[in-house]
């Protein structure tokens, strides 16, 4: 066995066995280990369209899927399945021969690439310390932003934004302008609020009106009002860990509860400050209020009983001086 045959056989070992121990790691860390599908990828964010952008260099930590081998390599492009062996050691053995090898194909999304062929270059690459690696890549067509931090667990979220962006078209209305969910199943809520208001408007005016109208006024006239009031009042630090978009859905909830209760509707303002008040429990100036609340229902009888006590012991005739 030559001296490069020998290195390649030890470095498919230790990639095998770091690939095993990240997997010891994901699961108590709960975090997923696998590359992103891009066939998945594409039916969920609605990918339309391809632009071919020649031989470009491009970070090897920035390709984390592929198109069919998603399975036989981690995030990490380590090696999972013991079939990928000899492939990856004939390439592991090209580097310490010095060939140059034919640059990889890859597919950029967002800012993320997936590789349409050369995995195992990709994963001996990385397994190497190659920062950079020559690849011809093709750029597909999306609506909304992908990075290289992506898991296969935040595709549900991004799918859900993608179907109401083409719902609504809510991005080309305003550019640069998000609402995002820590949740999913949300954005079908804020559909019926846009249809709801769409509904009422068509009804004022006696004629239809157009769905782009719809929710530019939906956005401007009920969304905005109950986020703006969020900001003002700093709600949001209530809620760790929510967005804006979730105290919205919330509190139109609420909104809806206290109008019942009240007979009538009392305002966004009203409605997320009760929320917040019977809800809030995450940021520590409203902690400090609360507490400060209960330390002065507690003071109450202790001053009470003080002044009952100190009139006891006053003079007779002291109180009509």
């Amino acid at each position: 066995m030559d001296l490069a045959r020998f290195k390649a056989e030890s470095d498919f070992n230790r990639a095998f066995t770091k690939a095993f121990w990240r997997e010891i790691f994901t699961v108590i860390t709960g975090k997923s280990r696998y590359l992103l599908s891009f066939d998945q990828v594409t039916d969920t964010l609605r990918l339309s369209g391809q632009s071919y952008r020649g031989l470009q260099t491009v970070p090897v930590d920035k390709i984390i899927g592929s198109v069919g081998r998603y399975m036989d390599f981690d995030r990490a492009f380590l090696p999972l399945r013991w079939h990928v062996k000899e492939r990856w050691k004939r390439i592991d053995m090209a580097y310490y021969h010095h060939q140059e090898l034919p640059p990889v194909q890859l597919y950029k999304v967002g800012e993320a690439y997936f590789v349409r062929d050369g995995n195992h270059r990709v994963s001996v690459a990385r397994e190497q310390g190659v920062a950079f690696i020559d690849a011809e890549v093709i750029e597909c067509v999306t609506r909304l932003p992908m990075t290289a931090d992506m898991r296969p667990e935040d595709l549900e979220a991004q799918g859900e934004y993608a179907e109401f962006l083409e719902r609504t078209n809510f991005d080309r209305l305003y550019p640069g302008e998000e609402i995002r969910f820590s949740i999913p199943g949300m954005y079908d809520k804020l559909w019926d609020h846009i249809m709801v208001h769409k509904y009422y408007l068509e009804t004022e005016q006696s004629s239809p009106l157009s769905q782009d109208k719809a929710v530019a006024s939906w956005y401007e006239n009920v969304y905005l009002p109950v986020v703006n009031v969020i900001r003002e009042h700093q709600i949001l630090g209530a809620f760790p860990n929510r967005t804006e978009a979730d105290l919205y859905v919330w509190i139109m909830d609420h909104r809806y509860f206290l109008a019942q209760q009240a007979g009538r509707d009392l305002g966004p303002e009203r409605a997320a400050r009760d929320f917040a008040a019977r809800f809030g429990g995450g940021s520590v100036r409203v902690m400090l209020r609360r507490i400060g609340r209960r330390l002065r229902r507690l003071r109450r009888p202790i001053q009470r009983h003080r002044r009952e006590k100190s009139a006891a012991n006053e003079p007779p005739g002291l109180d009509v001086l």
